[in-house]
């Protein structure tokens, strides 16, 4: 008898749902053997073994290591456990429930792999960060694929060529024991009705507001919540004395409960988590004929609308509630016919034979393919996949870079759509680690943006899990914190340093003052009569876009020096105390080279005027509140900024393939070498890797000028040292500005973006150090860390009794692009190479221009685009 071996993320005695369900009765055909998620054991690993039904034998390990589910940590004792407990030298298959389990595949060599989708896994809270990839991994060696529902079906059907759609069923002779109305759990005793219920997991699906509201509306009623409380804090929970939280139940008693209720209810929340359920429940309401009221769940609606009761809104559950109550038994009687009629079209032995049948028929199929291979090879014949290497697979656009760019693009793409990355996880610079419980990103992220697309695709790809706070952002200086931007906040500052700011900043608008000893600086005001305008970002670091409209005399006052330097720019601009104060030494911290050596177009060519009344009324007082269009940001409230990046995969019709590094490209023959020698022709390529970058992996079939410019190309490098500390809520700031001196620039504090960055008791934050061939960082590894570490005990940041309970260091090679003098001239000799060859630049570094993550989803969308209007080109040959 064949082995099915399972890898869960549920335990077997936990809420009996679809694994024990439909395991035990396709254990009538196969040894099953359950494997769960590990438990903590301080002491050596090994296995607790039970066989819960005949034919099935759970596995539960117990190992040394306290990271949760299948985490890498835990692959070592998984894998020594395996060895030692499971048959792999008999037929086998695998089954899994769960993609973390995937690297286990490694030990086995199973003549089937099975993934029964039974949840969208990665919708669900805290989520681990490698859950999207390795289910696309799963999806790529998977022989067939089941799913849990309808919409978990569609979302999986482009991705795999063998899908089956098996919703939830039901044990009907179990439930039909609930019509008996007297037969009710003796829990009711004490509950007088009517009674509303619900039974399963309580965790962040369930709407425990709605049900609050519930109970509120009608006193007289009494909610019965049966199921254990997993994921969410229990004081969060609604407490009301008709609100009664009952704890798990043995499935066998549950059709008791049933018996004693008046209304079954399926109080959802609408949410990322909940996006793709098909809950079991439904069908076991059904059977006990009960009325049934639901929230507009996707799956319900389709499936079950004609006898559930479809609430939009709290106020029409609550009238729906109303109305259940109320229902005449002639109504009932209609709609209980309906309700058998469904029942009777489903049931779990029929949805375990069918899936046994389509894993014969797969089986058969797989062995007869590799019966054939096994006689060509017996021939000499020769079998591309056997013996020869993969021929170029054409592809009508092939994306190179999955950050906020290449993913933007995919999303825009249909499903003849190649997605690559060289990373084993999406997201670019925009990818998060987890870190002892902390979650820190590639340097800080926000979200924020002034277009309305972007903010519809926000809703799109995090749904409601997003934090939006208001902006708590800094400048260290003198020794005081002052409130960015700094011209805009000087007062704490020394006086003498307050002085130096405003009078710079009267000379930068009308002319030196007598004997003031500052630097001479032309009048931007010649043509303003003093028009006020708003202030701008005098950090030059792109964490604030144009901060308002500016007039078109002051648009003739600042574009009439389009050729001068960056340095000049500041003083004019800002003045000669803003410039020497702040503006100056951080820019040349940020920057790394000599800011004479920058030209100004990428600030945006109409940078508003400092507004004295503001630099005056800044300096009087304390600032109260963020000024700037980012004064008020977005940030995923968890995963990190990898969430969102994550969030795109769902949506994207085409392939994605992960450690996939680009190592040449053929502009004549369309065609892109990787580093596995897989190959892949392309009708239209847009590349979002680093323009240098591209232009090397093209090497010598680009010519000498195009190589010439690329090589000019200059870049600031970052390295990120991010430390996790042992205390809570170490300051209310998001970021901080250093234009002294200390090794880094800014400081993101990553445990302010969100509370799901942090763990218990802990605070994350990210140091960031500008680096480049004209400003090498001065230490590596520890050496740099332990700088960090001192200048954020000397900046108050923390102390010297603060527990350092993990750091690390991520490396950006390439993280802001340098404005020099010959930038454009060098960008405009490289695109214009590559637009005749069908290669489409997008993104940041791709067109070596100042983005911000919202603009590089409009630049992928606008990509997307132009791929569309594009006409296909001919198909071409050459000799492989």
């Amino acid at each position: 008898m064949t082995t099915i071996i399972v890898f869960s993320h549920l335990r077997w005695d936990f809420v009996y749902q679809r694994p024990q369900h439909l395991l035990s009765r396709l254990a009538e055909n196969y040894k099953i053997v359950f494997i769960e998620e590990p438990i903590f054991h301080e002491h050596d690993s090994f296995l607790e073994t039970s066989m819960p039904s005949p034919n099935v034998t759970v596995l539960k390990p117990h190992t040394p290591v306290a990271a949760p589910g299948f985490h890498d940590e835990q692959l070592p004792h998984l894998i020594k456990l395996m060895r030692q407990s499971v048959g792999i030298d008999e037929e086998h298959m695998a089954w899994f429930y769960t993609p973390m389990a995937l690297p286990l595949l490694q030990e086995l060599n199973p003549s089937l792999v099975i993934y029964d989708c039974m949840d969208e896994l990665a919708a669900f809270k805290n989520p681990p960060k490698q859950m999207l990839q390795r289910e696309n991994a799963l999806l790529k060696v998977a022989d067939i694929v089941f799913t849990g529902g309808p919409s978990l079906h569609r979302a999986k059907r482009e991705r795999h060529k063998n899908v089956h759609c098996f919703p939830s069923s039901v044990d009907t002779a179990h439930f039909e024991q609930a019509r008996d109305r007297s037969n009710a759990h003796p829990a009711h005793e004490d509950i007088p009705g009517p009674r509303l219920g619900y039974y399963g997991v309580i965790d962040e699906r369930l709407d425990t507001e709605l049900i609050g509201r519930v109970a509120d509306a009608h006193p007289q009623w009494h909610i019965i919540l049966v199921g254990p409380i997993v994921k969410i804090d229990p004081s969060t929970l609604p407490r009301r004395h008709n609100i009664h939280y009952l704890g798990q139940q043995s499935y066998k008693v549950l059709p008791h409960f049933l018996a004693g209720w008046n209304v079954c209810l399926l109080p959802f929340a609408l949410n990322e988590s909940t996006r793709f359920i098909s809950p079991t429940k439904t069908l076991e309401y059904m059977t006990a004929e009960l009325p049934i009221v639901s929230t507009a769940v996707t799956d319900v609606v389709a499936l079950y609308g004609e006898v559930v009761t479809i609430a939009e809104t709290p106020l029409a559950f609550i009238k729906a509630c109303e109305n259940a109550l109320l229902t005449t038994p002639e109504e009932h009687k209609r709609t209980v016919v309906r309700m058998r009629e469904m029942v009777s079209a489903t049931s779990w032995n029929r949805t375990a034979e069918k899936m046994h049948e389509l894993m014969q028929l797969a089986s058969a199929q797989k062995e007869e393919s590799m019966g054939i291979a096994r006689s060509q090879v017996e021939l000499n014949m020769p079998i591309r996949h056997i013996v020869q290497p993969a021929l170029a697979e054409n592809k009508k656009c092939v994306i190179i870079g999955a950050g906020p760019t290449g993913l933007s693009a995919a999303y825009h793409l249909d499903e003849e759509t190649l997605l690559l990355d060289k990373n084993p996880i999406v997201g670019g610079w925009c990818r998060s680690i987890e870190d002892k419980g902390f979650t820190f990103d590639h340097a800080g992220h926000i979200m924020f943006s002034n277009d309305a697309y972007v903010h519809q695709l926000y809703k799109i790809l995090l749904g409601n899990n997003v934090h939006w706070q208001n902006r708590e952002a800094w400048v260290y200086s003198k020794g005081v914190h002052t409130r960015y931007p700094f011209q805009g906040a000087l007062h704490g500052l020394p006086p003498a340093v307050i002085k130096d700011c405003i009078v710079g900043a009267i000379e930068s608008r009308y002319g030196a003052l007598k004997n003031s000893g500052s630097k001479p600086v032309t009048s931007a005001c010649q043509a303003v009569d003093g028009a006020a305008a708003v202030l701008s970002d005098c950090c030059a670091d792109g964490t604030t876009l144009e901060a308002g409209t500016t007039s078109s005399s002051d648009e003739a006052a600042v574009t009439r020096n389009r050729s001068e330097n960056f340095e000049d720019f500041i003083y004019r601009m800002w003045g000669s105390g803003i410039a020497k104060h702040f503006a100056i030494p951080y820019n040349k911290k940020l920057w790394t080279v000599p800011l004479a050596e920058m030209e100004t177009s990428w600030l945006g060519g109409r940078v508003p005027l400092p507004d004295l009344e503001e630099i005056i009324e800044g300096a009087l007082r304390p600032v109260a509140k963020p000024m700037g269009p980012n004064a008020r940001f977005g940030y995923p409230l968890r995963g990190g900024f990898q969430a969102m990046m994550s969030g795109f995969i769902p949506h994207i019709k085409g392939a994605i393939e992960l450690n996939a590094d680009v190592v040449h490209i053929s502009p004549d023959q369309h065609l892109i070498t990787l580093g596995d020698g897989r190959r892949y022709r392309y009708e239209n390529l847009i590349s979002t890797m680093p323009l240098p970058e591209l232009i090397h992996r093209i090497g010598d079939d680009a010519p000498p000028r195009v190589r010439d410019a690329a090589a000019a190309l200059r870049h600031v490098s970052v390295r990120c040292v991010n430390l996790g500390i042992g205390r809570e809520n170490i300051t209310d700031k998001h970021w901080i500005y250093y234009p002294e001196d200390t090794i880094f620039h800014r400081i993101f504090l990553q445990g302010n973006a969100s509370p799901g960055c942090n763990p218990p008791g802990g605070f994350g934050l990210t140091c960031e150090i500008s680096y480049s061939p004209a400003k090498p960082l001065p230490v590596e590894g520890q050496a740099l860390i332990d700088r960090c570490v001192e200048d954020c005990i000397n900046v108050g940041i923390l102390t010297r009794g603060d527990k350092l309970v993990t750091a690390n260091t991520i490396d950006m090679p390439y993280a802001y692009v340098v404005y020099d003098h010959v930038r454009k001239q060098n960008v405009e000799t490289i695109k214009g190479w590559l637009s005749e060859h069908d290669i489409i630049l997008a993104g940041r570094y791709s067109e070596w221009e100042y983005y911000n993550s919202d603009h590089a989803f409009l630049a992928g969308k606008k990509a997307a685009e132009s791929v569309k209007q594009l006409r296909p080109i001919e198909k071409i040959c050459v000799a492989e």
